[in-house]
């Protein structure tokens, strides 16, 4: 029986490269993909290849549909299709709504939102003739609750919070569960350009006292990808008791 296969986009660092690694501790062929710091994803792979893993880099800006469509033509080459895709890929922009130019806007809502389109639509067809699979894409508690100075962000993040519940109803029928992960302070270096200070007035305000990791992430990702048959359509806050 071939080894399941899953991608993982945005891989290079923190939520992502802790999913890459625990899928492949798992046995799964990983595919893992970043836009720009192909350094730091190529050192995830030979990570994953050092320790008997079995990984392959598959490049591109996942915000424009024919990266996605060669990504994913990569993907068939090699084992046909995807078991599991973890849509992780994101950006942040901390600032006044008035102060985002057209280029920012189209920047966040390309990386966070369109990109869980791109890939998902692309990865479907394998999954839904095979009649299985998961998808299970990384959100955020703004994307319920909004965040000030985050709007582009807070709402790509409800918009991909609404296709999962949209895509799980329709893919249910074919086995395919759908989740999402609307995670909360994640120790990742996307929060670590916050001053010292903001870092510890947002602590504050965190019930659990502390940051998530991007390792316990991983671990409901792995838990949603392995179990849970019945379970779709669902956005599962991971945030301390923040919201």
């Amino acid at each position: 029986m071939k080894n399941k296969s899953v991608l993982v986009t945005g891989a290079s660092r923190g939520i992502g490269k802790a999913c890459a690694l625990v899928f492949a501790r798992h046995g799964y062929q990983v595919f893992i993909n970043c836009k720009s710091s192909l350094g730091e994803l190529h050192l995830v792979r030979d990570e994953i290849l050092s320790h008997g893993g079995m990984c392959q880099c598959v490049p591109g800006d996942i915000s424009r549909s024919s990266e996605v469509a060669c990504i994913f033509q990569q993907i068939s080459n090699t084992c046909g299709g995807l078991d599991v895709l973890v849509n992780n890929a994101g950006v942040a922009y901390i600032g006044l709504l008035t102060d985002m130019t057209d280029t920012d806007w189209e920047t966040v809502l390309g990386t966070n939102l369109s990109s869980v389109f791109y890939c998902s639509r692309a990865a479907v067809p394998y999954m839904v003739s095979k009649k299985s699979g998961r998808i299970i894409n990384i959100s955020s508690m703004w994307g319920t609750s909004g965040a000030s100075c985050e709007a582009a962000y807070s709402a790509a993040k409800s918009g991909v919070n609404g296709l999962t519940r949209a895509l799980a109803k329709e893919l249910a029928p074919s086995n395919i569960q759908v989740n999402a992960i609307a995670c909360g302070v994640i120790d990742t270096a996307m929060n670590a350009q916050l001053s010292e200070e903001d870092r510890l007035l947002l602590m504050d305000e965190v019930p659990a006292g502390r940051f998530g990791t991007p390792e316990e992430v991983a671990e409901l990702v792995i838990d949603l990808a392995e179990h849970h048959n019945y379970m779709t359509g669902q956005v599962i806050g991971l945030d301390g008791g923040f919201i």
